[in-house]
């Protein structure tokens, strides 16, 4: 049976209708869910349902391989929308990125972007069209995966920098734990206010703001502290 959204029925197969999905991956303080449907609402996407991964790493977990990204192969059908931010919202190595949106492409699924409102559709017959499409996506794939690395090269930089300095500089030791820290960057992942993720977690609104504006410098203090 299928539900009724915003007037449409999804997945493309009541009367014609498709649908619009947008897939969001939240894996960074300032990229919020909401955050990234505002965004797409703004440059004009008519969104049918939201579908989000909280928490999950792009690097580490291919999107079939993520809770609700496995829904997006389930659900999407020939003539619906799949939207997304940036195709890095997909999979952060080139294999994965390129892989993917060729396999909806080739399912009939339109992929589109909300940075620079990119669409990539397979239906296209005419060779340079093509050639230029799988040529962009190339592109963006590598793209993604050179900003990944470079992502992980800075933070290993710091880490290994905030080690060397340990013995002369081992600061206050942090009020909390690893696990404290991780369910903290969880909740305000998932959007919760600085009052709230300290109500649940018992700790001060100062240690979490600490947390939310300066995460690499908590994590390399806790480093320094074997913690």
């Amino acid at each position: 049976m299928y539900t009724c959204i915003n007037g449409h029925y999804p997945y493309g197969h009541i009367g014609g209708v498709v649908a619009t999905v947008f897939y969001a991956r939240v894996s960074t303080l300032d990229q919020t869910l909401e955050h990234q449907v505002t965004q797409a609402r703004k440059a004009g996407f008519v969104i049918d349902e939201v579908i989000s991964d909280v928490g999950v790493s792009g690097v580490k977990h291919r999107l079939i391989d993520r809770p609700q990204g496995r829904r997006l192969f389930d659900i999407l059908r020939a003539g619906d929308v799949l939207v997304v931010r940036w195709l890095d919202r997909l999979g952060r190595s080139y294999e994965d990125v390129t892989s993917t949106v060729r396999e909806f492409m080739n399912s009939g699924v339109v992929v589109k972007t909300v940075i620079n409102g990119m669409v990539f559709d397979g239906a296209t017959k005419d060779p340079v069209q093509q050639a230029v499409r799988d040529a962009l996506i190339s592109f963006l794939a590598a793209t993604a995966q050179a900003q990944s690395e470079a992502t992980k090269i800075a933070q290993r930089a710091g880490i290994d920098a905030a080690r060397r300095d340990e013995r002369k500089y081992p600061g206050r030791k942090p009020s909390f734990d690893r696990d404290k820290f991780e369910v903290v960057c969880k909740l305000i992942e998932q959007g919760n206010g600085t009052t709230a993720v300290a109500k649940l977690t018992g700790l001060s609104r100062q240690a979490v703001l600490r947390i939310r504006d300066n995460r690499l410098g908590v994590e390399a203090a806790l480093l320094r502290w074997g913690m």
